[in-house]
């Protein structure tokens, strides 16, 4: 099942796309797709739908995020080795973790607003876990079992502020629209080749970053157990699993986003986002 949030930020409906890629809406049968959906089984009650009974919506005003309302949204640092060698980095023996504020998830359309003061705004594709049931020191054996499914998303990092601003890497991932994922959530029984599915991303059509997940040295699952260790995860909490080489930190002389550029992003199997980048206006 491909789920996905369709109208105005704060304003959504729930939707999904069915078997000839058309939106359908769910308004009317469950409440819009979030953390609390997937708290009270949401996807289970979705189950024996009859999606050709469900209204087609032509031409949707927004497509947003496809999950909305995460309790926290956790990331990994430095999960491929070529991105590791581009950017200086030393693989470490266990998963660098960080955090992003929840207020900086966007939708897969929205603008990439560089925030006030920012030099350095970088990107970083990446395939994002969606978390389905609770869990509390679970095995990687045991990690599908809590994950409801997957999308496309972008670490959008400002690396001045991540990396010169004494203190953690939150400050330079976590300014409004640094979180931009979709188009749509696509669930685990959909969605069985999550570690050997390409990721991509380009700038103003160049293609910047080509890899697949393959390449992780810490599988999905392993992050799952391994986050686990020290938290406990929720149903709508969001992993990012970390961007394989080809950011703009690592160009020989680094490149970064400007204020007119287009940043098209897709992970294989889960859609592709397309962004604007534009500057921070009060």
């Amino acid at each position: 099942m491909k789920l996905l949030n369709v109208g105005l930020p704060g304003q959504e409906t729930p939707c999904l796309l069915d078997s000839n890629n058309r939106i359908r809406s769910l308004e009317g049968v469950c409440d819009v797709i979030s953390s609390d959906f997937l708290a009270n089984d949401g996807l289970q009650a979705l189950k024996n739908l009859d999606v050709d009974s469900l209204p087609i919506i032509e031409k949707p005003d927004r497509i947003g995020a496809p999950l909305l309302n995460p309790g926290k949204i956790i990331a990994v640092g430095l999960n491929y080795d070529e991105h590791i060698k581009e950017t200086g980095g030393k693989q470490q023996d266990e998963p660098v973790l960080f955090t992003k504020a929840v207020s900086a998830l966007s939708g897969p359309f929205d603008l990439i607003e560089r925030p006030k003061g920012a030099t350095q705004v970088d990107w970083e594709i990446e395939l994002v876990v969606i978390i389905g049931k609770p869990a509390r020191y679970i095995s990687e054996d045991d990690a599908e079992a809590h994950i409801a499914g997957f999308c496309t998303g972008i670490d959008v990092s400002e690396r001045y502020f991540q990396k010169s601003r004494s203190g953690q890497w939150l400050k330079g991932k976590s300014a409004d629209t640094f979180a931009p994922i979709g188009p749509y959530f696509v669930t685990l029984d959909e969605f069985k080749q999550y570690q050997s599915c390409a990721v991509s991303l380009d700038v103003n059509g160049k293609r910047m970053q080509a890899s697949n997940t393959d390449t992780m040295i810490h599988s999905v699952k392993k992050l799952v157990s391994y986050i686990n260790e020290f938290m406990s995860l929720q149903p709508g909490d969001l992993i990012f699993t970390g961007t394989p080489e080809g950011v703009g930190l690592g160009m020989n002389p680094p490149q970064f986003l400007k204020a007119g550029d287009k940043v098209v992003a897709e992970v294989e199997g889960l859609g592709a986002q397309q962004h604007n980048v534009v500057d921070y206006s009060a």
